[in-house]
């Protein structure tokens, strides 16, 4: 049973985060909030947004406030996988082989538009994400602990890209789209940017950030999530609203599901169970509520759905076909 003073620490660490992210990050609630649950799930996230709208400085500062080594790739068409991973380099004074670790050997990668990098990067990439190791010559190296991927996309140019295979997306405990601002939140982005005079800081993207959620507290917030009591109706309502995204379960294929192609997978059940534990816990509860799952579906099964072509013809995006579930799987 968890104590309530376990539930106001937690709820005390989640929002000096939220507030040392405010430092640099104006707005974007919904994408720290998603930055946050992925950090203690220990999942990696796929952002998705038009350049300009804080992507990269947002993962680097929730790099500074955990204290963990971060490193940027940027992807690009030309990059190979050991540009991601490492490679073994000879030692002619030793006359032996040494191994040159890549930069994917960090805490927080930044994966930079991801989907301009070719099928054989993508690859590296997935080993790390799903064996948390990297195979350099014969051998496998374990990656560093705590270690998350998070990526962009941008979603106007497709023009030498590469779509990232289902497989991939899987990986990816949530996708958050990332949205424009609203003008007065713009306003105070403009009046904080940095200044012109070289060598100022201390406001905008160059404020510096105390690193509030160290491994310790991290593991802290961890154990409390896991728990956070799901009811077993609760869980029943998770399982039903994920295969209730599976044209295979369905009666016909009228309605919603001549939308779908492909629905998600059982990955997408577990991150969904665990995501609503971590809202729950974010909120002060230390239970999930149908609310908890409904706020979760969105980011943890939009990018786990396949659209049919009719889909896109009517202009139908995963977002609406998912609230159209939502609407029509009985709530417990």
């Amino acid at each position: 049973m968890i104590q309530k003073e376990d539930l106001d620490r937690c709820a005390s660490l989640i929002s000096a985060c939220k507030k040392e992210m405010a430092v640099r990050i104006v707005g974007q609630n919904e994408m720290i909030e998603g930055l946050l649950v992925s950090l203690v799930a220990g999942g990696h996230i796929l952002l998705e947004g038009v350049p300009g709208l804080a992507k990269t400085l947002s993962v680097k500062s929730l790099a500074e406030i955990t204290g963990l080594e971060f490193k940027r790739i940027q992807f690009t068409p030309d990059l190979l996988p050991a540009d991601l991973t490492g490679t073994l380099i000879w030692e002619q004074a030793n006359s032996r082989f040494s191994v040159r670790r890549g930069p994917v050997f960090a805490n927080v990668i930044l994966a930079d538009e991801i989907n301009r990098a070719p099928a054989k990067v993508q690859s590296a990439l997935l080993e790390a994400m799903e064996e948390k190791q990297v195979t350099i010559g014969e051998k496998s190296y374990p990656l560093p602990d705590p270690f998350f991927v998070l990526a962009t996309e941008n979603p106007i140019e497709h023009e030498g890209t590469y779509s990232l295979p289902e497989a991939e997306l899987d990986r990816f405990l949530m996708k958050l789209l990332i949205v424009y601002p609203q003008p007065i939140e713009e306003l105070e982005i403009v009046k904080n940017s940095p200044s012109l005079s070289a060598g100022l800081s201390g406001s905008g993207k160059n404020a510096p950030l105390s690193p509030v959620l160290t491994t310790e507290k991290l593991n802290y917030l961890r154990s409390i999530a896991d728990s956070v009591h799901v009811d077993d109706e609760i869980s029943k309502y998770i399982v039903s609203v994920v295969t209730a995204t599976r044209p295979s379960f369905a009666k016909s294929k009228e309605g919603v599901y001549r939308y779908v192609s492909f629905g998600a997978s059982p990955r997408a059940s577990i991150a969904l169970y665990k995501c609503c534990r971590i809202l729950a816990m974010f909120q002060g509860r230390n239970f999930v509520k149908p609310e908890d799952v409904k706020t979760a579906a969105l980011p943890v099964l939009r990018h786990r759905i396949v659209l049919t072509y009719e889909a896109e013809a009517e202009a139908m995006d995963t977002d609406a076909v998912i609230a159209r579930i939502l609407s029509h799987v009985p709530v417990p």
